[in-house]
């Protein structure tokens, strides 16, 4: 199903990354709390220098398997949100009708939030999914593979940049506010890439669709394939996560600490 108005989806789209960048806020103080407890646990156990004591370095150990188990979750969720695709591909367009109606956001909320408007609008079950699995081919054509090799990479990053930079101020706590900040570094190169690679190119292909250029099966291939690789993603930054702490670690003894 499409409505054939970008700009009102884009613009809805904005309001859903606003609350996903707000959890990701929730999120980041809580695992910065575990740091700290392994730290501190080093601290008061060690009776020798804190990154010379076995102790610490079997923490280390399990703050690193607890990370690795936040990533796998992150799996996980990624594949719950590609199974919940077909029926958010649904729900999404209906508001963007019902907000056609409503005419702005609050009075939006407002009709979403009555329970008997909600269930008219969602009765309908998604036939989004058998179409999608009936217009799909074994491998994508007429989208450069470049463009989801990009998006697997840059998936990888953002999963991994905040972990490993909390990681890496375990690594090195003296200096551990200094690493923990570079997570912005991280995630600030695979943003670029993002909108130097993955942007422009979905825009391209969507604008495209939209003027009778390309079919419309491009469209789901585009969306099919860009979940396959973010789930591809978040597997690749298992592989990212401990190389990129000890980039970070060091990265942030030449910023603190140039002449040790």
């Amino acid at each position: 199903m499409t409505t054939r108005r970008l700009a009102t989806a884009f613009s809805l789209f904005q309001i859903i990354s606003l609350l996903a960048s707000t959890a990701n806020l929730i999120q980041a103080p809580l695992l910065s709390s575990v740091v700290e407890k392994t730290i501190n646990t080093g601290l008061k156990h060690a009776s020798e220098p804190l990154l010379e004591s076995p102790l610490y370095h079997h923490q280390l150990t399990l703050l690193g398997m607890e990370i690795r188990m936040i990533i796998f979750s992150a799996t996980l969720g990624t594949v719950l949100g590609v199974l919940l695709t077909p029926a958010f591909n649904y729900i999404f367009t209906r508001v963007i009708f019902l907000f056609e109606e409503a005419g702005s956001i609050p009075r939006l909320i407002i009709i979403l939030l009555s329970p008997r408007l909600l269930v008219k609008t969602l009765r309908k079950r998604p036939r989004y999914l058998g179409t999608l699995r009936a217009s799909l081919p074994q491998r994508p054509q007429n989208i450069p593979l470049t463009f989801f090799m990009a998006h697997t990479i840059v998936t990888g990053i953002w999963t991994t940049g905040v972990l490993s930079a909390l990681y890496a101020g375990a690594l090195l706590p003296e200096y551990r506010s200094t690493a923990s900040l570079l997570s912005g570094v991280v995630n600030g190169v695979a943003t670029i890439l993002s909108a130097m690679i993955v942007d422009p190119t979905a825009a391209m292909i969507t604008d495209q669709a939209l003027r009778g250029i390309r079919d419309q099966r491009d469209i789901r291939q585009m969306v099919y394939y860009l979940c396959l690789t973010r789930v591809l993603g978040t597997i690749l930054a298992q592989v990212f996560f401990l190389p990129a702490a000890h980039l970070i670690k060091e990265t942030a003894i030449i910023i603190a600490a140039p002449d040790r």
